[in-house]
């Protein structure tokens, strides 16, 4: 498709790339910022999220032109269907697949954990991030290709004190990455994004009061925002990837070169 260059709502003048994406967990924070990364390029973005007034709300912002919102719950598997479904009803493609959404519903350590609260975190951190792949796969990239993008953590790289069950489930997105980039290739590309703190309302109770303190940590000085890792799913999902696959991009201000300080 030639790009074109047209005036949307918001007065800025977009490309059109004739590509489409479904990035989940977008109402706000590091889904938000992908998807407006993508909408800067010129992508058609489809959003999920829990709360529909605050879905309705992002999709306004980012232009109501190009973007449209399907509410749920990640790990409902009819939720899963219905979205795809949407992508392919409104755009006829599903380019690009981004699993963000996630939760981190306990801080404690891990001989305390309810084993019912492990099981809700891998659920949704993990189990509906295959249930998005294989939905996306059946639907448009297995006969036309595309790229997934999978947002893990530094949580799941390292031991994480206070936040086990959130790092465990993050471990388990790398190794699912490996897994579909595997069997996926060559026709689709997967690949992960594994961030640290990044400045959203989930990660709030990581730096909340004590902002410089946790930035001091950072070789670069401050926390990770939005379009950090936006930045990095464009890219990831651009033609200056396309050898790229089966890979984790640890986006994280330089903390880890810290890991062997004391």
């Amino acid at each position: 498709m030639t790009e074109e260059t047209r005036q949307p709502e918001s007065g800025r003048q977009l490309p059109d790339s004739g590509k489409a994406a479904l990035v989940t967990g977008a109402s706000r924070g590091i889904g938000y910022g992908v998807a407006e990364a993508f909408v800067a390029r010129g992508d058609r973005v489809c959003i999920t999220g829990r709360d529909e007034d605050a879905l309705k709300e992002a999709v306004e912002r980012l232009g109501s032109d190009r973007v449209i919102g399907v509410a749920g719950k990640a790990h409902d598997e009819r939720h899963q269907a219905e979205a795809v479904a949407r992508v392919m009803e409104t755009f006829g493609r599903v380019d690009f697949l981004v699993n963000n959404a996630g939760t981190n519903p306990v801080f404690g350590p891990m001989a305390e954990l309810d084993l019912n609260v492990a099981r809700k975190v891998y659920e949704t951190n993990v189990i509906s991030a295959l249930g998005f792949a294989q939905q996306t796969w059946r639907a448009w990239q297995k006969e036309n290709g595309g790229a997934i993008v999978n947002i893990a953590s530094v949580a799941g790289m390292s031991a994480s004190p206070f936040i086990g069950a959130y790092g465990m489930s993050k471990a388990a997105m790398v190794n699912l990455t490996l897994q579909l980039a595997h069997e996926f290739a060559p026709v689709v590309r997967v690949n992960a994004i594994a961030p640290a703190v990044v400045k959203t309302k989930f990660a709030q109770a990581l730096y909340e009061g004590r902002e410089a303190e946790a930035a001091a940590a950072y070789p670069m000085g401050r926390l990770g925002v939005p379009e950090d890792i936006g930045g990095a799913a464009a890219f990831l999902t651009s033609d200056q990837s396309d050898w790229i696959t089966g890979q984790t991009l640890v986006v994280d201000g330089g903390i880890f070169l810290n890991a062997g300080v004391r």
